[in-house]
């Protein structure tokens, strides 16, 4: 059996449905941005495989991915201190106890 990419498209897929999951269902901030990394780790995933099926002699998914994972990284980075302002003045980060922007 050989993979294709319709291969990397299903395990792309599956990839962003577990994430969309995750940031539907989780309560937690942390399990949130979890998510979200999740999702964007598909995108790379499929950026790639298009790269390499419809331009291998560019690099143009490649270089988008990569800038994914830059955003991703500051996306972690501003969440992760946010929750951890949040937690400092309200002493949770349960996403349902966050509905005002006010303490």
């Amino acid at each position: 059996m050989t993979i294709t990419p319709l291969h990397f498209v299903g395990v792309s897929a599956l990839l962003f449905g577990i994430g969309l999951l995750v940031v539907l269902t989780r309560r937690n901030a942390i399990g949130v941005l979890m998510g979200i990394e999740l999702m964007l780790n598909a995108v790379n995933v499929q950026l790639v495989t298009f790269d390499r099926v419809y331009g291998p002699e560019r690099l143009d998914g490649q270089l988008f991915s990569l800038f994914v994972i830059t955003v991703a990284a500051a996306e972690a980075v501003v969440g992760l201190a946010l929750i951890l302002a949040v937690y400092r003045s309200r002493g949770t980060v349960a996403v349902d106890d966050l509905h005002e922007l006010r303490g």
